[in-house]
Order: C-alpha cells, then sequence, then structure tokens
C-alpha cells in the first residue's frame, strides 16, 4: 500500500512538471545585452531651442546607449529628475572631438551638459515605469522658450 502511494505521488509530480512547466533560469543576463541606441539632439545648428525629439519613450530592463549631441553653438543640459530615479545608470562617457572616451562617470546622475558641438552617451537601463514631464535645459531661459520635453517608460 505505501508502495502504491509513493507511486501515485511522483505520478502527480511528474504530471504537474508536465502541465506547468518552469525555467530556474533567470529572464537572462542583463550585463550581455546590446544597447539600444537613441539619439536626442539638444538644439540644432540654427539655435533653436529644443530637445530633437522632445518625447523619449523607454521600457524597462532593456539597455539603452543615449547619445546627446550639441550641434548649436551654445551649451544645453539634459536634466530629468524623473528619469534620473528610474534608472540604474551604467555611465556617463564622455568623447574627444575625435569620438574616442576621455572619461566615464558612474552613479546616478540628474543631469548632464553638452558643449556646443559636442556629444556624451548615458548608458543605462530604466527599473521603473512612469509618465516624467520634466525634461528641460536648466539653462535661464531656454525652458521658457521651449526647450522642454517628456520621457515615458513603459
Amino acid at each position: 500500500m505505501r508502495k502504491l502511494k509513493t507511486l501515485q505521488a511522483n505520478l502527480m509530480i511528474l504530471f504537474a512538471f508536465l502541465l506547468f512547466p518552469f525555467s530556474v533560469q533567470g529572464a537572462g543576463d542583463l550585463t550581455t545585452q546590446q544597447p539600444v541606441e537613441l539619439r536626442v539632439e539638444l538644439g540644432n545648428k540654427e539655435d533653436a531651442l529644443r530637445f530633437f525629439p522632445d518625447i523619449i519613450q523607454l521600457e524597462t530592463g532593456k539597455l539603452y546607449r543615449l547619445i546627446l549631441l550639441n550641434p548649436s553653438k551654445q551649451k544645453h543640459y539634459f536634466s530629468s529628475e524623473g528619469m534620473s530615479q528610474a534608472v540604474f545608470t551604467r555611465k556617463v562617457q564622455i568623447n574627444g572631438k575625435d569620438g574616442k572616451p576621455i572619461a566615464e562617470v558612474k552613479g546616478q546622475i540628474r543631469e548632464i551638459e553638452v558643449y556646443p558641438e559636442g556629444f556624451a552617451e548615458w548608458w543605462f537601463v530604466p527599473v521603473k515605469t512612469g509618465v516624467f514631464n520634466d525634461l528641460k535645459c536648466t539653462i535661464p531661459g531656454h525652458a521658457d522658450e521651449g526647450m522642454l520635453g517628456k520621457i515615458v517608460i513603459k
């Protein structure tokens, strides 16, 4: 009788595994992801005070390489307190005129200043969803003139 109960229990466990398969592995190794590349221009050659694009859409769990380009003749800031609280920053990479990296910044980033005709790369993974209407250039007058944007993380 005991052997029969043990056999029934084992069959039930096998049946459960067949009906409800599961994996003991995670969703994947996040350190091996290829980054999703996004480009945002801070102003343009005509010195328009805008972000191009001014709406940025992201997804949680994906690695992004946000390239911040400043084609204008004046410096600009990319600043979003909401986004800074909703992402894990891997690094910010500063590049020289030749495009080669010259420095990396680690830790939480709230804003990045990009000099005229320069660019920087922000590598991050969004970890929290939300709609953040606080993207702006914090140089006095720039946001008032329209250098504003929105970041959507799904």
